[in-house]
């Protein structure tokens, strides 16, 4: 019996498209991060993060797989 790998349909492909392990937890799938707003180290110094509505972990990895 021969074992072919089955190409993986367009959709499995595509979801799966750019995701590594997170380092910190190992998990394969991204978290959700529903925060909405960011620890600030003063005015105007922050960490990457300030407000989800305009940048999230979450909306950079979803880009990043997209891309």
């Amino acid at each position: 019996m021969s074992m072919r790998k089955k190409k993986r349909n367009f959709n499995t492909r595509a979801i799966h498209a750019g995701q590594a392990p997170d380092p910190l937890t190992g998990a394969i799938i991204a978290p959700v991060y529903t925060a909405s707003t960011y620890v600030q180290e003063g005015i105007g110094k922050n960490k990457g993060y300030i407000y989800s509505r305009t940048s999230n972990p979450t909306r950079l990895t979803l880009e990043a797989c997209l891309a």
